[in-house]
């Protein structure tokens, strides 16, 4: 199909070329059509001034320029011996070893590019004979004498193409300017009733997407233009206002424009002046220009507003300039947003806004997981660093590292995670936790250390336990006492040997995806050694009811069950006894932001 797509394309260009270039000027006019109907302007009469204005706008600005150019050639003869001196100058010379090596390489051409002569073959321009060479004679073709209209048909010829050309852009623009209500119905009749909504979003989104674009590119060229023609009348380039309004409109070709319009001014700084200052600060000028528009500036509003990654833009404009030539690197960008609003609502063609989409194609907690995998500490240290930016600690942990623990638990039980990078990503885990410990959480001071002790404990292997830390930090940093406990077999054992209390309060920690059984093991096996004690059972990553995931636990239930880090902290609050409709107490906001952070994270 992608195939079939692009033979299409290519093979019907003679009609599709005129066709794209009146589409992107019908969106760049319509604005003006839509203001001149505000005055009660019929449509058609709008769409035909906006037109003609835009038409005789190009054709004096067209005008203007040629004239001006007609002026700097007819001036460049004043500047004959300056242009001598300096292309003598660049003349390598035939002393040095530059010159040599140029001497030998066009000798070795001239040898090379010689036909041989046949042996044994007596010709005219045999070397060897003895009455020397005998010059050929020379042909002439003579052409009948041509009259007047042949001349000007031969004149004109070369121009009758792009005029043609024009024709059928002003043609294909009148109409779509005309019928434009029209022709978005037809489009969304032929997607169909079922698809009003899908394809009425897909038209709006393409629509803005293009004519954003194409407002921003006009802004920015001019504003460039400006800038060009006052760093060149700076300079003392003459016709500099030439020049910037030469950049301006050349600028709507891709990468290959600007090179044409620097070309224009430091052809004339070397004609007009002597030494060397002014051509190289000409270049010094077109080069700062380019690279402050073409790295910072444009991408910063052409990606924001078209979608765009750089490097599609930069594919697209290759692909279309091959499939359609000059007219396809002009079209390339809006083109590509047409592709793209296509691939983001057609789920057939999906892998194109992949593609060329600027979009992160990577959740944070995927390419997090990922760089871990990699055994990348330190670019995993940078996507870790820039999630937790205006976040809590809570948030960074139940949104980043819980999700890359239950991806490593899945990977883990399957197989395939070999114990080397199983022992790697723990360790980096672990290390990016507590270093993360001192990040700033603008929960506020902590409180006042509670009475009761809250310990934490993991139910099965280094992933609860890494979990369990996280939990811990966030109870101490709520101002609980917190005791936390490593993994061990013998769980009733270690907690009698801790001298568990009644009072106290046992977080659970266990993630999924086999987190249920460990966790419904270790509350029987807790409560019938100690059956006033209050648990939380943490399942990190459960986003389901919790009341459903109580009945799970069977007899030895825990007296509340929690999917994030932020949940357990808010039950923890509330078994603790602190009073809940105080304004001071933290409990009833970390409840709220529990409720939120579990539909995220669910």
């Amino acid at each position: 199909m992608l195939v079939v797509s692009v033979a299409v394309l290519y093979f019907a260009r003679e009609v599709l070329i005129p066709l794209a270039f009146a589409l992107t000027l019908a969106l760049l006019l319509n604005p003006v059509v839509a203001w001149l109907q505000k005055f009660r302007i019929n449509r058609a009469v709008a769409s035909l001034l906006a037109l003609l204005f835009c038409i005789g706008a190009s054709t004096g600005v067209g005008w203007v320029i040629a004239g001006q150019l007609l002026a700097v050639a007819d001036e460049l003869p004043n500047y004959q011996q300056n242009i001598h001196s300096k292309v003598e100058a660049m003349r390598l010379s035939g002393k040095g070893a530059l010159g040599r090596a140029a001497e030998g390489v066009a000798s070795v051409t001239k040898e090379l590019s010689t036909p041989p002569q046949p042996a044994g073959v007596e010709g005219p321009l045999r070397r060897n004979s003895k009455a020397g060479p005998i010059a050929p004679v020379p042909v002439e073709i003579a052409i009948g004498a041509r009259n007047n209209l042949e001349s000007a048909l031969d004149v004109a010829k070369p121009f009758l193409g792009p005029l043609g050309m024009a024709f059928m852009v002003i043609i294909f623009t009148a109409f779509m300017l005309i019928k434009r209500e029209d022709l978005r119905n037809r489009a969304l009749r032929l997607a169909g009733r079922s698809q009003l909504n899908l394809m009425t979003e897909a038209l709006d989104d393409g629509t803005r997407r293009v004519s954003t674009y194409l407002l921003l590119q006009l802004a920015v060229n001019a504003a460039m233009g400006l800038c060009l023609g006052l760093g060149l009348w700076l300079i003392g380039v003459p016709y500099a206002a030439l020049w910037g309004s030469i950049a301006a409109i050349l600028r709507i070709v891709p990468y290959i424009g600007i090179l044409v319009t620097a070309a224009l001014p430091l052809t004339l700084s070397l004609a007009v002046f002597d030494g060397w200052e002014k051509p190289l600060l000409v270049i010094a000028l077109f080069a700062l220009m380019e690279l402050l528009t073409g790295n910072v500036i444009e991408p910063l509003l052409y990606g924001a507003h078209t979608g765009i990654s750089s490097l599609a833009l930069l594919v697209s404009a290759v692909f279309w300039t091959i499939l359609w030539g000059g007219p396809g690197l002009v079209l390339s960008t809006p083109l590509t947003v047409c592709v793209l609003v296509m691939g983001r609502y057609v789920p057939q063609l999906s892998f194109l806004h992949v593609l060329l989409g600027d979009e992160p194609v990577l959740a944070a907690e995927a390419r997090f997981y990922q760089r871990l995998l990699a055994m990348d500490i330190q670019e995993a240290k940078s996507v870790a660093e820039g999630f937790l930016t205006d976040r809590t600690q809570a948030e960074f942990y139940d949104l980043l590292i819980v999700p890359t623990l239950i991806m490593a638990e899945q990977d883990r039980h399957k197989g395939s995670l070999d114990p080397e990078r199983e022992e790697f990503l723990f360790l980096g885990l672990g290390e990016i936790v507590v270093e993360s410990s001192v990040a700033i959480d603008p929960q506020g001071p902590p409180f006042q250390p509670s009475a009761r002790r809250v310990f934490c404990l993991p139910a099965n292997d280094a992933a609860d336990e890494i979990a369990a830390t996280m939990l811990s930090r966030l109870l101490e940093r709520s101002g609980f006492t917190v005791i936390s406990l490593p993994v061990c077999a013998s769980v009733p054992e270690m907690l009698e040997f801790a001298k568990l209390e009644s009072t106290d309060i046992l977080c659970i920690s266990s993630v999924l995806p086999f987190a249920f059984a460990r966790a419904r093991e270790l509350c029987m096996q807790i409560r019938a050694r100690f059956p006033e004690i209050k648990i939380v059972a943490g399942i990190w990553g459960f986003g389901g009811d919790t009341a459903d995931a109580l009945r799970r636990f069977d007899r030895g239930a825990p007296n509340a069950v929690a999917g994030t880090l932020m949940q357990a902290l808010a039950e923890v609050e509330m078994l603790s006894g602190r009073d809940v409709s105080s304004a001071d107490s933290p409990a009833p906001a970390i409840a709220e932001a529990a409720i939120g952070l579990s539909e995220r994270a669910g």
